[in-house]
């Protein structure tokens, strides 16, 4: 058990926006978010996964829709009083604790703001371990876990919860409300008990987005020459380009962001070019036409002198970026795990090869 401030918050929002390969949310905008919360209603406690009560409630709480929708339709901040309480009423059960349901920029966020404005504890564990597009996407699904009865709330005050036969339906279900109400909402689903949270839950990633935020944070200030090779050992990332934007192309369809970023080569790749495909997170790297890096292996591109993350929807022109791979939570490498979010799933016309023996390849 320990406490969350502004230091924390600072740092696990640049780690998760890394986790977040691409997607998640922009953390600018969930940082403040964050801070915002605890400098009014004070520092959150955070708490490990084996401090929970095995009956405890635990309640995941996100952000659901395409991120650059969140850019001019931001939260107002009650919506984190109107799902509790309909979860609360839902169950007739009280909350224990919330949880961040992945890591990006904004819903490893939301919930550390939403635990400050109603004084509750936040669980240091999430369902990714990164961040994914679909609302079934989640090592719960994996454990047999139901997303419903979910809670649903806009900026406005719509509100309803969702009853589905499967996790997938939750998607499609909520997927349409969604944009009904703008492109964006909040949500609470796959509410479980701490028994199943430790089962199923991927541990410390709270902790472990502040650990790479904080050593990020270090290698700009230190303004030393290896800071690229510090960085790749520090998130034990895989180099897989260098280069300048070319061109992005982005589309916001079903509520969530397609795209495409082209790649020039710098330095050492100067004269190859790469691409990167997208659905709000990154999906596959590809390097002169050799594929790198596929899902759910995390695809992550950083500014090539600060290391920050740049998520998908701030892509742009003449950015200078280094598209780095990270290996993926082990349980998305099992065939359960490879259905629910393997590179056929999204499409790509490729099998799932992780990605430590692409890159030795």
């Amino acid at each position: 058990m320990r406490k969350i401030g502004e230091k924390e918050i600072n740092d696990i929002a640049t780690g998760a926006a890394l986790l977040g390969a691409g997607g998640g949310g922009d953390p600018y905008i969930g940082r403040l978010i964050a801070l915002n919360a605890v400098r009014e209603c004070g520092d959150v406690t955070l708490l490990s996964p084996d401090e929970v009560p095995d009956d405890a409630f635990i309640v995941p709480i996100a952000m659901m829709g395409a991120p650059t929708v969140l850019c001019e339709k931001a939260i107002n901040g009650g919506e984190y009083k109107v799902l509790s309480q309909m979860v609360e009423s839902y169950f007739n059960k009280k909350i224990f604790a919330f949880m961040p349901i992945e890591a990006g920029g904004v819903n490893s966020m939301l919930p550390i703001a939403a635990a400050a404005r109603l004084g509750l504890p936040l669980v240091d564990a999430d369902g990714m371990g990164r961040a994914f597009p679909e609302l079934q996407m989640v090592t719960f699904t994996i454990g047999g876990m139901k997303a419903t009865p979910m809670a649903l709330t806009d900026e406005k005050g719509n509100s309803c919860i969702f009853n589905t036969i499967t996790n997938k339906w939750t998607e499609e279900l909520a997927r349409s409300v969604t944009m009904s109400c703008g492109g964006s909402v909040s949500v609470c689903l796959y509410t479980m008990s701490g028994a199943d949270m430790k089962k199923y839950a991927v541990r410390d990633i709270v902790t472990r987005s502040e650990q790479l935020g904080s050593a990020l944070r270090l290698i700009k200030e230190s303004g030393q020459e290896d800071t690229e090779d510090r960085f790749l050992q520090i998130t034990e990332g895989f180099k897989l380009f260098k280069g300048k934007i070319l061109d992005v192309r982005r589309e916001v369809r079903g509520a969530f962001n397609f795209g495409k970023v082209t790649l020039d080569g710098i330095g050492e790749y100067k004269k190859h070019s790469a691409y990167v495909e997208f659905q709000n997170e990154n999906l596959s790297a590809v390097v002169d036409g050799k594929i790198m890096a596929t899902v759910p292996d995390l695809i992550c591109l950083v500014d090539s002198n600060t290391y920050t993350p740049v998520p998908t929807d701030a892509l742009k022109y003449g950015k200078r970026v280094i598209v780095v791979g990270l290996k993926c939570f082990e349980r998305w490498r099992t065939e359960a795990g490879l259905a629910l979010v393997g590179p056929h799933y999204f499409g790509l016309e490729t099998d799932y090869i992780p990605l430590e023996e692409r890159v030795k390849a």
